[in-house]
C-alpha cells in the first residue's frame, strides 16, 4: 500500500512562517493525491485520519515549546510588538484571542517557562503549569482545546485547592481521552464547583451584574437583538425556547426546509405571542401588552383577486417602532385581533373612537379549539401555545364571527395560508384544505382538524359488529 503519510525534512522556514522538523507528506499533489486516498478501504481511511488529527496535535505540542522559547527571548520586542500574543497574531495571521490561548498554553505546559499571562477572558491572573496536558499533548491524545479547558479550570482553582493541582490535572487529562471538549468544560466546572464554592458564587453574582440585552432596529426594518445573559435566565430561556423551535415532522418524506436559527426565531415569535396572551404581563394605562397598528381602513378592507390588491393600498404603521408594514400583512394580524375604529381628522387627530370589536371571543375560542385542536392545518402537529382564529371569509369584508367561518392555525400555517392564498371550506363542519396550485396542480382537497370522537366511533364499528338481540338470538 503506498504510503499516505510519511515524515520528511521540512525546507527552510519563509520569512514571516515559523516551521517544525517535520511535515505530513501526503503522498503526491493534485490528481495524484486523490488517487492515493480513492485507493484506501474504509478502515485504512479511518485509521489515517485518526493518524493524522494525532501527528496535528503533536505538531501543535511542538510548536507550543517554540512559543514558549520564543517567549522567553523576548523575540516580540525585537520585532516591536508589544507582547508574545501580538506578534503571534500578526506572525500567524490569527484571531487575538486565538493567540492568547496559544502562548498561555505555551507558558503553561512547558517546564522552563518563566512568564504568566491572564488565565482567562475575565482577566485573572496566576501561575499555571501543565506536565500532565504536556505530555497527552505530545503523544497526540488530547487536542489543544482540551488543554486550554483544563488550563482555565487549575488558573481559577483558589489558593487553599492549588495543592489539588496535580490531582485535578491528572482527573481530567485522564476524561479528556474520552470527553470533546464541551462536556470536559462541564466536568471542570462540577470540580471548581466543588473545590471553590465562594469562588463559584461570586462568578455568578459577577455574571448577573454582566447581564444585558440590546435591541436596535436596522436599516432594512429588521429587528436585531444581543445578549448576554445569566446561567439562571439563559436556562429559562432555553427551556421556554426548544418546544417552540423544535423542527417540524416530515411530510411525505421531507424534512423542515427552515434552518435552525429560522426555527429559534420562530420559537422566539411564538414565546411572544405567549406572553402577550398572559393575564400575568404588566398592564399599562390600564390595557395589556399588546401591538399596535394603524392604517386607513379602506386599505385594509381592499380585497386580494389574482393574488393582487384590487386598490392602490397605503401602508398601515407599527406604532411600537413607527416602521410600516403591509395591507396584506396586517389583514393576516387582523384575523384574530381587536379592531378598534377611530375617526381621524384631516391634521390626524382623533375624532371619534368606537368599541372594539372581537373578532374571536373566549367562548368561540373553545368551540374551535375542540373541533381543530391547536392548528387545523393537515398534518399539523404544532404544540400547546397560542393559536390564532382565522377567518375562512374575512372579518373586514363581512365575513360572520361564527365556528362555521373560523379555523384555529399555528402561526406558521396562518402565514403560509395568507401568503400561499389556500382556499378553506367547510364539509359537515370539518375544515377541508385546498392547496394552490404553485402548491398542488391537482388542487386535491385536504382534510383538517383533528379527528372528532364520532369518526373514531364509525371507524370502530366497522371492525366491531352489532350485538344480537335477545330475539334474535331466538330465532
Amino acid at each position: 500500500m503506498t504510503p499516505l503519510m510519511t515524515a520528511v525534512d521540512a525546507p527552510p522556514a519563509a520569512a514571516g512562517v515559523v516551521a517544525s522538523s517535520t511535515t505530513p507528506e501526503l503522498g503526491g499533489v493534485g490528481s495524484g493525491l486523490v488517487s492515493v486516498v480513492s485507493s484506501l478501504t474504509d478502515e485504512e481511511l479511518t485509521a489515517r485520519i485518526g493518524e493524522m488529527e494525532a501527528w496535528i496535535r503533536r505538531a501543535r505540542m511542538e510548536q507550543l515549546r517554540l512559543i514558549a522559547e520564543a517567549d522567553r527571548r523576548r523575540v516580540y520586542a525585537a520585532r516591536g510588538a508589544r507582547s508574545t500574543q501580538v506578534w503571534l497574531k500578526s506572525l500567524l495571521n490569527i484571531d487575538g484571542p486565538d493567540a492568547t490561548v496559544r502562548v498561555r498554553l505555551a507558558t503553561a505546559t512547558t517546564a522552563d517557562a518563566t512568564n504568566t499571562v491572564d488565565s482567562d477572558e475575565s482577566g485573572s491572573a496566576g501561575r499555571v503549569e501543565l506536565p500532565v496536558v504536556s505530555e497527552a499533548l505530545a503523544e497526540g491524545v488530547i487536542g489543544v482545546d482540551h488543554a486550554n479547558v483544563i488550563c482555565r479550570c487549575l488558573s481559577r482553582l483558589p489558593e487553599r485547592a492549588r495543592g489539588r493541582a496535580g490531582e485535578v490535572e491528572r482527573l481530567l487529562v485522564e476524561h479528556a481521552c474520552r470527553l470533546c471538549p464541551r462536556d470536559l468544560a462541564k466536568l471542570a466546572d462540577r470540580i471548581r464547583y466543588a473545590l471553590d464554592r465562594e469562588g463559584v458564587v461570586r462568578d455568578e453574582e459577577a455574571q448577573f451584574e454582566a447581564r444585558e440585552l440590546h435591541y436596535a432596529t436596522a436599516r432594512d426594518g429588521m429587528l436585531v437583538i444581543k445578549a448576554r445573559l445569566d446561567r439562571e435566565a439563559g436556562a429559562k430561556f432555553v427551556a421556554a425556547l426548544q418546544p417552540l423551535a423544535a423542527p417540524r415532522p416530515e411530510e411525505d418524506g421531507v424534512k423542515d426546509p427552515r434552518t435552525v436559527g429560522q426555527r429559534n426565531a420562530d420559537g422566539f415569535t411564538a414565546l411572544l405571542d405567549l406572553a402577550l396572551e398572559s393575564d400575568g404581563m404588566p398592564r399599562t394605562g390600564g390595557q395589556r401588552p399588546h401591538l399596535t397598528v394603524t392604517i386607513n381602513y379602506e386599505d385594509l378592507a381592499a380585497t386580494l383577486q389574482n393574488n393582487e390588491i384590487t386598490a392602490l393600498g397605503g401602508a398601515g404603521t407599527l406604532e411600537a417602532t413607527g416602521q410600516v408594514l403591509s395591507p396584506q400583512t396586517i389583514r393576516r394580524i387582523a384575523c384574530d385581533s381587536d379592531v378598534l375604529p377611530m375617526v381621524l381628522g384631516g391634521d390626524s387627530l382623533p375624532l371619534d373612537v368606537g368599541m372594539s370589536q372581537r373578532t374571536a371571543p373566549p367562548h368561540l375560542r373553545a368551540a374551535l379549539l375542540a373541533r381543530d385542536g391547536t392548528c387545523a392545518f393537515p398534518g399539523c402537529d404544532h404544540p400547546p401555545g397560542t393559536p390564532q382564529a382565522h377567518h375562512v371569509r374575512h372579518w373586514i369584508d363581512g365575513g360572520p364571527t361564527r365556528v362555521d367561518n373560523m379555523v384555529m392555525l399555528c402561526a406558521h400555517h396562518h402565514r403560509t395560508i395568507h401568503t400561499q392564498h389556500w382556499n378553506i371550506t367547510l364539509d359537515r363542519g370539518r375544515p377541508v384544505f385546498t392547496p394552490p396550485s404553485s402548491v398542488d396542480p391537482d388542487q386535491t382537497p385536504q382534510p383538517g382538524g383533528k379527528a372528532a370522537p364520532v369518526l373514531h366511533k364509525h371507524a370502530l364499528e366497522q371492525l366491531i359488529p352489532t350485538p344480537r338481540t335477545p330475539l334474535e338470538d331466538t330465532r
